[in-house]
């Protein structure tokens, strides 16, 4: 990014506040992810609880981005998104408002986030539902983990812990 850092981008919580990736995170490292509810990939919300449950004490938060781009697999409202999170994998993590991550209403967050690349160096639209980007204290984008790649992949952990 130019200018300034993805913390600093105007985002709004599911609940319709205001804010931005570092008043909701703090000087926490960050894991966004675009998630939905009717989707193949919906079990890692498991996984993303868990990566919050390890490192949420040490500085790290998981912050998911509802997104219905996808086949439509995230058509719930704020509420039904909410209840969905907490009473099926008790997810507890910050969930933002739905957003697009792809084409001409793209949010402005991810018209940051979709410049970086990922392990094999590909830049360039979000796949699917779940692609994960890890953000550091310091508003750089550390990683870009594509869908299939599970919160509890190697890769994942190790990139998470050195952030901590």
């Amino acid at each position: 990014m130019a200018n300034g850092s993805v913390r600093d981008i105007a985002v709004h919580t599911l609940t319709g506040e205001s804010t931005t990736l570092g008043e909701l995170a703090g000087d926490k490292a960050v894991l966004l992810v675009n998630v939905a509810s009717k989707c193949g990939l919906t079990p890692q919300y498991s996984g993303l609880v868990e990566l919050q449950k390890t490192y949420g004490e040490r500085g790290f938060t998981v912050i998911g981005m509802p997104c219905n781009q996808f086949m439509g697999q995230e058509p719930g409202s704020a509420e039904e998104i909410q209840e969905f999170c907490s009473v099926t994998y008790g997810v507890d993590f910050p969930l933002l408002a739905k957003a697009d991550v792809n084409g001409a209403d793209r949010h402005p967050l991810y018209t940051a986030l979709v410049e970086t690349p990922d392990a094999d160096g590909a830049a360039g639209d979000i796949q699917w539902n779940f692609e994960k980007f890890l953000i550091g204290r310091d508003g750089t984008v550390a990683a870009r983990f594509r869908p299939r790649t599970t919160p509890d992949d190697t890769a994942v952990v190790q990139a998470v812990q050195a952030q901590l």
